[in-house]
């Protein structure tokens, strides 16, 4: 050691320390930088699994959409003249079934490519939707004598059609639908059936039907009923419950779950009956799809829906990310330990020694994330950690002099790493045992420190 460094007071060592730990910041930095970039090299991944299986599907209908004709009056001022047009306009109206009975099952796969895997399924609809005609359509402003009855439309909305199965089936009292492809003659995505309405107005209508798709990742409805009563049965034990409505009772256990929604008209907050003209897109006053909105990869903003999504039980992304954020405390903690051994237990202890144990600290973060994307984040952690803490504790041996010592960092480096792995498996209660932890520590230092005159030189210190 030079002169200067054996001169230098205890407080300028802790400051140098600190310098240090400061510039350390920037691998640190570049570690959390290389864990957002493989998260978003594993959701291109998966985009790429799942390409042409289907995408996070949403479910809509069946609706019965009848078009019919409108005679509207404008009135515009032209030179100081009043005129006044009259027109026939065609306007459809919506009808939602009184009652849904449908009953889902979710067949979910893994599927690989290299080191990433995405969460697919194949999924069944079956069910059945009771409709009546309304006999107050007048207060809709609707004239019944001008219905288009023959030319109404059953419509069922998914939001990418890619995943439907090859042979769906929907049939009417009985009497089997030729279903096509799309909307209809609205917006949306899915498929429709001609229907010759002509019947209803005297008595109710039942429909059944029974069709596959496949999506990834989530699963939605939006309930367009009097009265909605969906079963979901799924092999996926992880099921994540979402949206405006949660199921009524739940059972998950590890050979999956089963999921009961009721849902109720009056909690859309809209009735079953609406007109529009046609060819707009058919949004309520309250600002939620009503059954003709098209379907996005996801549910449009303000819409009523129910989610299910099949989510992953670990996201090694996200704990990678966290478990970064407390590299400044691994390295706050050994640098401390350092300068504890350099000034009460006057083993000189270089700028150079403490960037490379600082080095060897950030490594882990690196080694964390690269094994764990082949070997997950368990092992993974148990691995590097280990790695790290070995090497740590044998350079520190040699710098201090004694394998005692040195032990002291690895039992350190030890329980650092058994603490922030609890820490990121409770994250509830993540900080509360953080600070309760860093208190303590926090205490210890400064119970250890109490004597030290931190403004003394080495030349003081030997007098």
């Amino acid at each position: 050691m030079t002169a200067s460094d054996e001169t230098k007071s205890p407080g300028r060592k802790l400051l140098f320390a600190i310098l240090i730990g400061l510039a350390l910041a920037v691998p640190l930095f570049s570690v959390w930088m290389l864990v957002y970039d493989r998260q978003s090299q594993s959701e291109q991944a998966q985009s790429s699994i799942t390409q042409g299986w289907g995408g996070p599907q949403a479910m809509s209908g069946p609706v019965l959409v009848i078009p019919y004709r409108q005679t509207t009056t404008e009135t515009s001022t032209a030179s100081g003249t009043a005129v006044t047009r009259t027109q026939e306009v065609v306007r459809e109206l919506t009808l939602e079934p009184e009652a849904v009975e449908l009953a889902t099952d979710i067949k979910p796969k893994l599927r690989n490519r290299s080191i990433y895997e995405a969460v697919v399924y194949d999924a069944s609809a079956r069910g059945s939707a009771r409709f009546a005609f309304p006999t107050d359509l007048q207060r809709y402003g609707v004239d019944p004598a001008k219905l288009d009855l023959a030319s109404a439309e059953l419509r069922f909305g998914l939001s990418d059609p890619r995943g439907l199965g090859a042979n769906p089936t929907v049939s009417i009292d009985g009497r089997a639908l030729k279903l096509q492809p799309g909307g209809g003659s609205g917006p949306g995505k899915g498929f429709f059936a001609f229907v010759d309405a002509s019947g209803l107005t005297a008595k109710s209508a039942l429909v059944k039907f029974d069709y596959g798709f496949r999506g990834n990742g989530a699963l939605t409805l939006a309930p367009h009923a009097g009265d909605t009563h969906w079963r979901v049965n799924s092999s996926w034990p992880n099921p994540s419950f979402a949206g405006s409505f949660l199921p009524r009772g739940r059972n998950i256990g590890d050979k999956g779950f089963v999921a009961d929604y009721r849902i109720g008209n009056l909690a859309l907050g809209r009735s079953l009956v609406s007109t529009e003209d046609k060819g707009e897109s058919n949004i309520t006053e309250k600002g939620t799809t009503n059954a003709l909105a098209s379907f996005d990869n996801e549910p449009h903003e303000g819409s009523e829906i129910a989610s299910i999504g099949l989510i992953q039980p670990v996201d090694l992304y996200s704990r990678v990310d966290r478990a970064t954020k407390y590299g400044f405390l691994f390295i706050g903690f050994t640098f401390l330990a350092l300068l504890m051994f350099d000034i009460i237990g006057g083993v000189k202890v270089s700028g150079v020694e403490y960037l490379l144990m600082g080095a060897a600290i950030v490594l882990f973060f690196v080694l964390l994330l690269a094994f764990a994307e082949v070997i997950g984040f368990t092992l993974a952690y148990i691995l590097a950690s280990a790695a790290i803490a070995g090497l740590n504790t044998a350079y520190s041996a040699a710098v201090l002099g004694s394998w005692k010592r040195g032990q002291i960092i690895g039992g350190l480096l030890i329980g650092l790493y058994a603490m922030l792995y609890i820490l990121l498996g409770l994250e509830e209660f993540s900080l509360l045992i953080g600070s309760v932890l860093l208190f303590i520590a926090l205490a210890g230092v400064m119970y250890a420190t109490r004597r030290i005159d931190w403004s003394r030189s080495g030349n003081e210190e030997m007098a």
